[in-house]
């Protein structure tokens, strides 16, 4: 067991993790598995010890509409799901808006680095014929320490002040036919379903060709990246890929276009 520890305490994991790799650390005490996802689907087949999150849990919705809840709220729905400082939390989940959010969400409170996707999720895993279980793991609270990340998260002033500067690429993670009835001057169009090589499964392409991706959508190595979509679910995915496979510096606007139509002082191209 201490060796286990000591190695994970060590070495790097990949955002991406492979079925085999959960498989090897489903009884490992430092990685806890969480499925983003609806609870009647959750009960009836997951991961064995995962556990469940619907992320609307972390959303606060307001007169600004659809928001990450306060930090200190998240700090808690985390922990109440068994996640402590050190611990690596591997997501999985139907939706990758969904997922995409939840990482938004574990970022914010400065636990980002410590979060990879299982490549292929839920899909992968079940046609691999791995094991499953229906039974809810005993709840364990864990103890996490808020470590915010102020610099992640922009809003539509950080964007307005960027729209002519070279050092910046704004991508627009939303629809061909969301982005012609209006979007951000200066901005590109970007699709989140280009991150995978299989869709349906959630079988993520290469780092390689995520890079290759980013850079045909007009990123460049020296700018840094800014996504954003109808509310921030898509960014945060698009966002997410981009910071840690990629390796590009990137922020999300998570208000996005929901914020950024109702302002007329934010001008929109058509």
């Amino acid at each position: 067991m201490l060796a286990t520890l000591t190695l994970l305490a060590v070495t790097a994991i990949d955002p991406i993790v492979s079925a085999d790799w959960l498989q090897g650390h489903l009884s490992d005490p430092q990685v806890r598995v969480i499925c983003v996802g609806d609870a009647a689907d959750y009960q009836r087949g997951h991961i064995p010890g995962a556990r469940v999150i619907d992320h609307m849990e972390t959303v606060q919705m307001g007169a600004n509409g659809h928001r990450l809840a306060p930090d200190d709220a998240l700090v808690r729905i985390f922990a109440k799901l068994g996640i402590s400082d050190g611990t690596h939390v591997v997501l999985y989940g139907d939706s990758p808006m969904a997922t995409g959010w939840v990482n938004s969400a574990l970022v914010a409170i400065g636990h980002g680095d410590e979060v990879s996707w299982l490549d292929g999720g839920i899909a992968l895993w079940n046609a691999e014929r791995r094991s499953l279980e229906t039974a809810t793991p005993p709840p364990v609270a864990g103890t996490l320490t808020l470590k915010p990340a102020p610099d992640l998260f922009v809003d539509a002033a950080w964007v307005r002040s960027r729209l002519n500067s070279p050092a910046t690429r704004i991508l627009d993670v939303r629809t061909q036919q969301e982005w012609t009835t209006g979007h951000v001057p200066s901005a590109t169009l970007i699709l989140w379903q280009d991150l995978f090589a299989d869709v349906k499964t959630q079988k993520f392409k290469s780092k390689e060709e995520i890079k290759a991706l980013l850079a045909k959508a007009g990123v460049k190595p020296d700018q840094e990246g800014v996504t954003y979509c109808a509310v921030g679910m898509r960014a945060s995915l698009v966002g997410w890929a981009a910071r840690s496979v990629a390796g590009l510096p990137t922020k999300i606007y998570i208000g996005s276009w929901q914020d950024w139509s109702r302002d007329s002082n934010n001008p929109i191209v058509k």
